[in-house]
C-alpha cells in the first residue's frame, strides 16, 4: 500500500518509470500534446512539475503500462491479483478441523479491509491546509482537446450516497470546471451516482470529491463493482490495509484522510447546465449535452499535493492498462456466474466495450450462443457492442490467432446473433442514445447438432516427434 500518491511517484521513480519536467507547460492543450506522444510511445509516467497558472504539480499517465498498473495494485502482475479473486470466489465447504481453520483465516481477513474511521488527534493529512476561498483555478486541471468546452477534472473519485439506504458509492466521473466553485457533473444514464441523484428528488445532495492519495482508490472508482460492495473496502483490499476514514468540513461525507485533494460541494438534482463536448475515450467528441451540476462549498488538501489527471482519445492512451486490470480482476468474478469462461481480451483499441472477445469450453450445441446473452446480462457487460466467442484453444489477446479462427470457423448466415439492448451512453453509432444493437459471433468449432453436416477439418499442426528432431539439429542449421 501506498501512504500518498507521493510516495508512489517516488516508488515509480526508483523503478526508472518517471520523469520529471521541469519546463513550465501548459495545461491548456500543451500538457495533452506531450501526453498523448509519450502514451502512444509506451512512455513512462510524467511529473509537470510546474505547470502554467497553477499551484500544484501535475502527475499523468501513472496507469500507463501494465507495469505501472501493477505497481499502483501492489502487485509484481496483474494476474497475481486476479489468482487471490479467484481464489476467494471458490469457498469449499470444510470439512477437518484444519480446512476449517483455514476458512476461517482466509475469509476472516477480508473484515480487516473495512474501512474505518481515523483515531487520534491531530490534523488528517488531507486537510492540512484549508483552501480560503476555494478557487479551483488554482488547480492544474487540463483542457485536453481544441473542441472541449473547457477545463475538465478528470481523475476524480466522487463520493455520494445512496439518500434512502446512506449506502455509499465511489464513482468516477469526469467534472467541466465552469468557474472556481462550480462544475458539471457527468453522471451517466446507467450510473450509481446518477441513481442516487434520481432517488434524491429535490433533496440537495452532499457530495466530496478526492483526488490523489493510494492509487488503488483511484481504480477502485473505475472499477464495475457489485452495487453490493463498497468500492473502499475492495480498494483495502487491494492495499491489504483498511481505509482511514475522515469527516469532511462542510459536508456530511466520509473521505480518506491520505488523500492530495477534496472537493466538497453540492448538487441540485433538478438543476442543468450545458456539460461538452469532450474528446472522450471513444476517440470522438461526446457532444454538449445538459447535465447536473456540482456546487463547490470547500477545497482542502495536503501540504505537498500532487494533482493527478489522464487523457483520453484515440487509443492507445493511459486507460487502456485501467480497463486491461478489470479485465483481469474481474474474469474471475465473471467466472462464479460463467464457469465455462477461460479467458477474455476487451481490446483497448474498441474502447473496451465496443468488443469483447471470450473463449470457452464448449459442451453442447449452441453454448457460444447462452455465454453471450449471459454476458450481455451481467453489469456493465451488458455495453459489449460485439462479442466473438472462441474454442477453449484459442489466445484471445493474439489477435493473428483470433481473426484466424474466428473468420475460418463463422459462416455469416448461420453464426451472427443479433440483438437489442443497453449501450454505453458514449456511443454515437446506436439507433437511440443508450439503445441499440448488439452482435455475438459464434467462431466456436461447429457440431452435427449445430447443422453441420460435413466433416469438420483438423488443424494443420506439425507432428511433435519432427518438432523435436528439428529442435535437435536446430543448431548446426545455421540459421
Amino acid at each position: 500500500m501506498y501512504s500518498s500518491l507521493t510516495h508512489f511517484i517516488d516508488a515509480l521513480e526508483r523503478a526508472g518509470e518517471l520523469r520529471r519536467i521541469g519546463y513550465p507547460v501548459d495545461p491548456d492543450l500543451e500538457i495533452t500534446e506531450i501526453s498523448d506522444r509519450v502514451m502512444k510511445a509506451g512512455g513512462p509516467a510524467l511529473l509537470f512539475e510546474n505547470p502554467k497558472g497553477a499551484d500544484f504539480p501535475l502527475l499523468i499517465n501513472a496507469f500507463g503500462s501494465e507495469r505501472r498498473m501493477a505497481m499502483a495494485l501492489g502487485a509484481k502482475r496483474l494476474d497475481d491479483i486476479a489468482e487471490e479473486i479467484a481464489d476467494l470466489t471458490k469457498p469449499e465447504i470444510p470439512q477437518s478441523m484444519g480446512q476449517k481453520l483455514a476458512f476461517g483465516l482466509k475469509y476472516g481477513r477480508l473484515a480487516l479491509y473495512v474501512p474505518r474511521t481515523r483515531k487520534g488527534g491531530g490534523t488528517p493529512p488531507c486537510q492540512e491546509v484549508v483552501m480560503d476561498p476555494p478557487r479551483l483555478s488554482r488547480l492544474p486541471v487540463l483542457t485536453c482537446w481544441p473542441l472541449d468546452g473547457g477545463p475538465f477534472i478528470t481523475l476524480p473519485m466522487v463520493f455520494s450516497h445512496d439518500p434512502n439506504t446512506g449506502k455509499r458509492n465511489v464513482g468516477m466521473y469526469r467534472m467541466q470546471v465552469y468557474d472556481d466553485v462550480t462544475t458539471g457533473m457527468h453522471w451517466q444514464l446507467h450510473k450509481v451516482g446518477m441513481e442516487h441523484m434520481l432517488d434524491a428528488g429535490r433533496k440537495p445532495m452532499q457530495i466530496a470529491v478526492c483526488l490523489g492519495g493510494d492509487p488503488a482508490y483511484t481504480y477502485s472508482a473505475t472499477a464495475p463493482l457489485p452495487k453490493e460492495i463498497d468500492e473502499m473496502l475492495f480498494a483495502g483490499f487491494l492495499r491489504r490495509q483498511a481505509v482511514e476514514m475522515v469527516p469532511c468540513k462542510t459536508v456530511d461525507v466520509m473521505v480518506p484522510a491520505d488523500v492530495d485533494f477534496v472537493i466538497e460541494g453540492t448538487l441540485d438534482p433538478t438543476e442543468r447546465r450545458i456539460e461538452g463536448p469532450f474528446g472522450d475515450h471513444t476517440g470522438y467528441y461526446t457532444l454538449a449535452e445538459p447535465f447536473p451540476v456540482f456546487h463547490v462549498t470547500a477545497i482542502t488538501h495536503r501540504r505537498n499535493a500532487v494533482y493527478p489527471a489522464t487523457i483520453v482519445g484515440p487509443p492507445p492512451m493511459e486507460d487502456a492498462w485501467l480497463g486491461k486490470a478489470t479485465e483481469r480482476l474481474f474474469l474471475p468474478l465473471l467466472k462464479t456466474q460463467l464457469p465455462e469462461l477461460v479467458d477474455m481480451n476487451l481490446p483497448a483499441e474498441a474502447a473496451f466495450h465496443n468488443l469483447a472477445i471470450v473463449s470457452i469450453k464448449k459442451r453442447y450445441p449452441g453454448h457460444a450462443r447462452k455465454v453471450m446473452h449471459a454476458l450481455w446480462g451481467m453489469g456493465q457487460m451488458m455495453f459489449a457492442k460485439i462479442i466473438i466467442v472462441l474454442d477453449e484453444d484459442v489466445n484471445v489477446h493474439d489477435m493473428t490467432d483470433v481473426l484466424w479462427k474466428a473468420t475460418g470457423n463463422m459462416d455469416p448466415s448461420r453464426d451472427v446473433e443479433m440483438a437489442m439492448g443497453p449501450l454505453d451512453q458514449l456511443d454515437h453509432a446506436a439507433v437511440y442514445p443508450s439503445y441499440g444493437g448488439h452482435m455475438g459471433i459464434d467462431a466456436t468449432t461447429k457440431w452435427p447438432g449445430e447443422g453441420i453436416v460435413r466433416e469438420w477439418p483438423e488443424v494443420a499442426r506439425m507432428d511433435p516427434a519432427i518438432k523435436e528432431r528439428v529442435d535437435a539439429i536446430w543448431s548446426k542449421l545455421g540459421i
